[in-house]
């Protein structure tokens, strides 16, 4: 099992609205960078664990988990004019950007990044080096123990 770490802004999608969901499901969308996008297409793998991020408020952190349930298909909000996510370069017979969907697992306390920021075993986490902007990044096994752990405590 691989772990990452996937960022959504709470105003568009949250924990509570994946809870929400029908089938407690989403499409993670909107996804675009080569890089994430890769880590979708190439890395992931169904079953696989996610840390769900709320980036861009005024708080971010962690606000649960999920697991990855499909395999990649095509975000549709690249061929759509009136999207934020419309990408003008994008076909539909050879889309550029991906998608995965995401299954409810927990919601957590909110773990935010300032703590996460303060823990020693977290140093080297890819979510907190300088200038990392990618929505979604791998977790190690031994970052994901460190997380839970402090996930666990009240």
């Amino acid at each position: 099992m691989h772990y990452w770490l996937m960022k959504s802004e709470p105003a568009e999608v949250s924990i509570d609205d994946l809870a929400a969901a029908p089938g407690q499901t989403l499409p993670w969308f909107g996804v675009r960078n080569y890089q994430a996008r890769n880590f979708m297409r190439d890395s992931m793998r169904i079953g696989d664990r996610a840390l769900f991020y709320h980036s861009g408020c005024a708080v971010p952190g962690i606000a649960g988990i999920c697991e990855i349930c499909s395999e990649p298909y095509p975000d549709d909000t690249q061929f759509v004019p009136d999207s934020h996510y419309f990408d003008p370069k994008s076909r539909p017979e050879e889309p550029r950007w991906l998608l995965r969907d995401v299954r409810f697992v927990e919601k957590t306390r909110y773990l935010p990044l300032a703590e996460l920021r303060q823990t020693p075993e977290l140093a080297t986490m890819r979510l907190l080096a300088r200038g990392n902007r990618l929505s979604i990044t791998p977790v190690t096994a031994e970052e994901w123990a460190c997380i839970t752990r402090l996930l666990a405590k009240n």
